[in-house]
């Protein structure tokens, strides 16, 4: 295997040399340049008694290393590249199936006129992504780049047109018609305002955009039931803006695509999302809506994993900074949900009574998502496998409650040296649903957190931050408290001490202490990073997407480069 990898990065930097030569033999004043980026992340497991991690659980797996380097080339209109990665042995909590080395994405891509064209491996988005999206998270370990072919066609002014057609990446495995489908898709952006010359000079600009996707994946014939080979979907989007307004939408409808997800159900699947929002100097305001019946796409009907989603169901939850906010994240609720986010800014001006010499920031959040209303179809209880599943009213809410937040942040600059954050959030949270996947409200979840981070600068390089944090619940794992101190030298280095206390746990007499040192080193475009401690168990969401972090003892090391 490392004669291959090694034949393979010795292959595409000599087809790099070769067309850089070639490029530069034609036009010696412009050649081409490279660039890229570096990353590797290892990590040691030792046992600790105190949050129960044995021998035993860390036998054989004592260091663990995810890493990765892109390398880029582009001379004018040409551009390729490719991604080396390295998972020995995947870090934990990260899917086991990672484990390995080689070359997972590799591309080429060259643009002449109107026409674009890309072979091998890329990322892409239709739209909000109701339909498609291909994204890579590496804090999540998830990775659904397409490989195949890309065509992007620019025919008129205001027209963008783009295809593709190829098969997503499925951890190291090579692609053949029993692991995964093949996907198939076009889409286009027709900007009216450049389009027609009549709307060119009008203040509200209007942005039309359609999409079809399809899978193609052969049936299963020893599967108890016969499956579509075809699946297709289709969505319709708009983008309105005027002075400090945005309204856009986009609705996308599924035919049916029974898997392992819905419990293989012969349902049709819709959803509809839609936002708008207003800003101007000092405010600022933004409302959202998301109604999913039935979206779960993947090029694999049996997947349930973070693997193989051809969509992207876009979450409506405020991205907390903070770690006990963050501790009950929702993930995006594919069968059915009614989402609602609301989010108000606004900054008090400056030189007044409650706005201060600097002014004050002060951020209003509301999240609020709910099952829909599913009805069963004749007698057949709802979403009994191998049946049409249920029916539904359009935009319909449900009662159960799967996730509600209301959250409050003040941000304030106190003299030159001083600076407060301060917030306060309240939370409802749905445990059985979203971690469980069981469609009932027997194991909510109430929270109140409080949050206080104060710095200060003792000179323009050189700062003091404490942050104080504090979790109440008389459920799951009870109360929970964090405090961090971290001294910062600008630009170059860090150092922080944590420690998360989790007490009175109603299922445990025991307390536990998560705590953590760390420094870190910045010189232009490189950093590095050591920490020592221990992780609490939970699970890390980013867009929607989640996955277990298991509890862990011992140092972790990240070092990152760019070129």
């Amino acid at each position: 295997m490392k004669k291959s990898i090694l034949f393979q990065v010795s292959l595409l930097w000599v087809i790099l040399l070769t067309i850089n030569h070639q490029a530069g033999a034609q036009n010696t004043a412009e050649g081409g340049i490279v660039r890229g980026n570096f990353q590797a992340d290892i990590q040691s497991y030792e046992p600790n008694s105190e949050i129960g991690i044995t021998a035993d659980d860390i036998k054989g797996e004592k260091i663990g290393m995810n890493a990765f380097g892109n390398f880029i080339y582009t001379n004018q209109n040409f551009t390729a590249g490719f991604r080396f990665e390295s998972y020995l042995k995947p870090l934990v909590g990260f899917d086991k199936a990672y484990e390995g080395l080689g070359i997972p994405y590799r591309f080429a891509s060259y643009r002449k006129d109107q026409f674009e064209v890309t072979v091998g491996n890329f990322y892409d988005q239709f739209g909000n992504g109701l339909i498609f999206r291909s994204y890579e998270e590496w804090t999540l370990g998830y990775d659904n780049s397409v490989d195949g072919i890309r065509v992007k066609f620019n025919p008129v002014r205001g027209v963008n047109i783009k295809g593709i057609y190829g098969v997503q990446r499925y951890f190291w495995e090579k692609y053949n018609s029993g692991n995964r489908g093949i996907i198939r898709g076009v889409d286009g952006d027709f900007f009216l305002n450049e389009m027609c010359s009549s709307l060119s000079g009008m203040k509200t600009k209007i942005i039309l955009g359609g999409s079809m996707m399809s899978k193609y994946q052969k049936d299963d014939p020893f599967f108890k039931y016969k499956l579509p080979e075809n699946v297709t979907a289709f969505a319709g989007r708009f983008n309105m803006t005027r002075s400090g307004f945005n309204l856009l939408g986009e609705y996308a409808y599924k035919i049916n695509d029974p898997s392992a997800i819905n419990k293989y159900i012969y349902k049709d699947g819709q959803a509809i999302f839609l936002s708008g929002s207003y800003s101007k100097k000092g405010f600022g305001v933004t409302l959202s809506t998301k109604w999913i019946d039935n979206m779960s796409f993947r090029s694999a009907r049996n997947e349930t994993g973070n693997a193989l989603d051809i969509s992207f169901l876009p979450p409506l939850t405020k991205i907390h900074t903070y770690s006990l906010e963050a501790m009950y994240p929702y993930a995006t609720q594919p069968n059915g949900e009614f989402a609602l986010n609301g989010k108000v800014v606004y900054t008090i001006p400056k030189k007044t009574r409650m706005g201060g010499k600097y002014g004050t920031t002060i951020e209003l959040n509301y999240s609020g998502m709910n099952g829909i209303d599913k009805k069963p179809v004749d007698t057949i209880p709802v979403g009994q496998e191998g049946t049409l599943g249920y029916e539904v009213a359009f935009f319909s809410a449900g009662d159960l409650v799967y996730f509600e937040e209301i959250n409050i942040e003040v941000n304030k600059k106190i003299g030159k040296k001083w600076k407060l954050i301060a917030a306060y959030t309240n939370l409802t949270y749905n445990f059985n649903v979203i971690e469980e996947g069981i469609e009932d409200n027997h194991a909510m979840i109430y929270a109140n957190m409080g949050t206080v981070d104060i710095t200060h600068k003792f000179t323009p390089k050189k700062a003091l931050r404490l942050e104080l944090q504090y979790l109440s619940t008389r459920q799951d794992s009870g109360n929970w408290a964090a405090a961090l101190v971290e001294y910062t030298i600008a630009p170059k280095w860090f150092f922080y001490v944590r420690d998360e206390y989790n007490f009175d746990n109603p299922v445990s007499s025991n307390t536990y202490h998560y705590y953590s040192a760390a420094m870190g080193y910045t010189h232009g475009a490189n950093r590095i990073q050591v920490t020592y401690g221990l992780q609490r168990e939970g699970i890390m969401c980013v867009g929607g997407v989640c996955r277990q972090v298991p509890a862990a003892s011992g140092f972790t090391i990240s070092v990152m480069s760019s070129f």
